[in-house]
């Protein structure tokens, strides 16, 4: 994807299209790079639950770490969410 994709604000948009359209397999490697975020999300989600149910939360340090981690990897997720400048990035 990085070999195709175009950091501009002008640009990303037409060239995350390019990608999906006219690079082999292109639209293939989007989709599943998108679920596949999905699917880590949510087996984050369900480690956290995990760990609420089982009361891990008791060892404070290591659960505010996990948590931390939690948040750092949020915000990775949302400037993913925002590169391609469609129309979903600007409006949710």
């Amino acid at each position: 994807l990085a070999m195709h994709y175009t950091p501009d604000t002008a640009t990303a948009f037409n060239s995350v299209a390019h990608i999906c359209r006219d690079v082999n397999y292109g639209w293939l490697l989007r989709y599943l790079h998108a679920n596949g975020a999905s699917m880590f999300f949510i087996c984050l989600y369900l480690h956290v639950g995990r760990g609420i149910y089982y009361g891990s939360y008791t060892l404070t340090e290591t659960w505010n770490v996990g948590i931390l981690l939690l948040f750092m990897v949020m915000a990775t997720a949302f400037m993913g969410y925002v590169l391609p400048w469609g129309q979903m990035s600007f409006w949710g």
